[in-house]
């Protein structure tokens, strides 16, 4: 899709134009309505539109105004800011995306040219379709919005501003691809290459192989992976936009890129899902592709643990005991518990070799957070009161939903094994998103640690918001993004 800022909005296909609550026309609607000898409040009023957040009004070929149609816009009654207005510009994209109409101007000329870029970056976000295996789709079912125009005061300001949106745009949609292809396509091999591909955008990017992980021993990771034909890998991406020597800031992702549950095996109902069990380490990647498009002036570490979980006759066992990477030794109870034992070494080698500020984990965890919180809102377990709090100071500006959950020492006894340091399960289903953190907590080695769980909000069959599609939501990219922006960015 094409994006332009101009400063009129000329002949449209379609113009679209903001209304608060109570029918209260912005300053464009009002010219437009001026234009229109009052056609469009009275369209408002005949048709029930009110403003209300969301909502969305076509006025089709109104007389006087150089427009194919006109749409009216809901922005609430609330103050217009982030969510609100990523929301409405959103809303306008869908409301005419399957119109026939071409080309979309949004005429947001009396906000700031930093808002107006906003409402391009949402349409952007908003627009993600992911249909590239799609061959006999009619052309009445694909979008035909291909350029959108946005009014603005100040040209120059707004394609400043929108450069470091687009480039989170292009980071999220690129979590969601990898989040949305198949299995048979993104195996552990595929998705590091596809991030060895960020180098171009200046990251430095390392693979290691199972040899150069087995030299490391890290058996808790290679084990899950030993039942597949697929060789496990470990992407560790560096970007260094801070000073040099600044200790960095680190983040770790569970990439699972299909999980049968190994040996425990998983029920075939609903199985075709697990191909997003690598949710964690997309989100990872794609907060590492934001970074360096926007050069965020920070140093930056993400590794992502890519395994495949498959059953054959060289698989892991239940009973089975392995030796991590930091020495400790984990009695394998549940080989469908395995995300905890990719992080296990993951974690580990991150805070061994880089020495983080703090580390940062993101993983499709556990289906027991999805029983705790629904399906819209992630889990944050973590030891320091200052990196749970950036975390969501961040994500309430963006609007992905996370909750802080207790990782009571109480707990911690849930996982000793009677044969090893560790079992890899609680006892049982109770508390289990919470024994799994304790888990993870235990490879940490005292660092300042988060661990998110995002079971519930990494894929979307229902999605609440307009900017995000359904299917794969590249969760977490944006929260992690202005957190590191907010709190630990050198200004």
């Amino acid at each position: 899709m094409k994006f332009e800022f101009v400063t009129a909005a000329a002949d449209a296909d379609v113009l679209a134009v903001l209304v608060r609550d109570g029918r209260e026309f912005s300053a464009a609607a009002a010219a437009a309505d001026s234009a229109a000898g009052g056609s469009l409040k009275k369209a408002a009023g005949a048709g029930r539109f009110t403003g209300a957040s969301g909502s969305t009004l076509v006025v089709a070929a109104p007389a006087g105004v150089e427009a194919g149609s006109v749409l009216l816009v809901g922005a609430g009654k609330d103050a217009l800011d982030d969510i609100a207005l990523e929301n409405a510009a959103a809303a306008a994209y869908h409301a005419v995306k399957m119109s026939g109409a071409s080309t979309l101007t949004l005429d947001f000329s009396d906000l700031t040219p930093e808002q107006s870029a906003r409402a391009a970056f949402a349409v952007k976000l908003a627009a993600y379709r992911f249909d590239k295996y799609r061959t006999t789709q009619k052309p009445e079912k694909i979008p035909s919005i291909t350029t959108v125009r946005v009014v603005t005061s100040d040209l120059r300001a707004s394609e400043a501003a929108h450069d470091q949106l687009a480039a989170v745009a292009d980071a999220v949609e690129f979590a969601r691809d990898l989040v949305s292809e198949p299995a048979n396509v993104l195996y552990p091999a595929e998705f590091a290459r596809r991030v060895k591909a960020l180098e171009h955008l200046g990251l430095k990017v390392e693979i290691l192989g199972e040899a150069e992980m087995e030299k490391l021993g890290m058996h808790t990771l290679l084990g899950v992976g030993q039942g597949s034909r697929r060789e496990s890998q470990l992407a560790v991406i560096q970007w260094n936009g801070g000073a040099e020597g600044e200790q960095p800031v680190a983040f770790v992702g569970k990439g699972v890129c299909f999980d049968t549950g190994g040996i425990s095996i998983k029920p075939a109902e609903g199985m075709e899902d697990m191909k997003w069990d690598m949710g964690g380490a997309a989100a990872v990647a794609g907060l590492m592709h934001a970074l360096a498009g926007r050069k965020a002036k920070v140093n930056a570490v993400g590794v992502l643990g890519l395994v495949e979980n498959m059953p054959d006759g060289n698989a892991q066992r239940p009973g089975d005991v392995v030796v991590s990477m930091s020495g400790q030794t984990v009695e394998v109870i549940n080989t469908d518990a395995e995300g905890r034992l990719v992080l296990a070494d993951a974690l580990w080698y991150t805070q061994d070799r880089f020495k983080p500020k703090f580390m940062i984990d993101l993983a499709t965890l556990t289906g027991a957070m999805i029983v705790a919180l629904g399906l819209d809102y992630a889990g944050i377990f973590s030891n320091s009161d200052d990196v749970s709090n950036a975390i969501l100071d961040a994500s309430g500006k963006v609007g992905e939903n996370f909750w802080r959950m207790p990782i009571p020492q109480i707990y911690d006894k849930h996982i000793d094994s009677k044969i090893a340091d560790m079992k890899n399960m609680g006892n049982g289903r109770a508390g289990g998103s919470i024994t799994a953190a304790l888990f993870l907590q235990r490879f940490t080695n005292g660092v300042p640690w988060a661990h998110l769980d995002i079971a519930p909000t990494a894929w979307a069959n229902n999605s609440p918001r307009p900017t995000v599609p359904e299917g794969a939501v590249g969760f977490g990219v944006r929260t992690l993004d202005r957190m590191v922006a907010d709190a630990y960015e050198a200004k």
